[in-house]
């Protein structure tokens, strides 16, 4: 599995200098994403819906808004 191209803007461009809010997401080879963002698992599992549930290896990232919006354009349809 490789990183085929980025979804969206760059952290760069849409304003992190410092590196330390660097949100992004990534197109894989196998067609699934891959998400760098901040893990809220402690304080979201107990927030998931009776029917939504998380594998032990699994985690609940969270993102900015903005590097989800500036992605859409990127995310195909289909």
């Amino acid at each position: 599995m490789k990183i085929v191209r980025r979804i969206g803007a760059s952290p760069r461009e849409r304003g992190s200098l410092s590196g330390e809010t660097c949100p992004d997401i990534f197109e894989l080879s196998d067609g699934n994403f891959a998400i760098i963002g901040t893990d809220f698992t402690a304080v979201l599992d107990k927030e998931l819906p009776p029917d939504a549930e998380r594998a032990n290896y699994e985690r609940i990232v969270v993102i900015s808004r903005e590097t989800l919006i500036r992605a859409k354009a990127d995310i195909p349809d289909a």
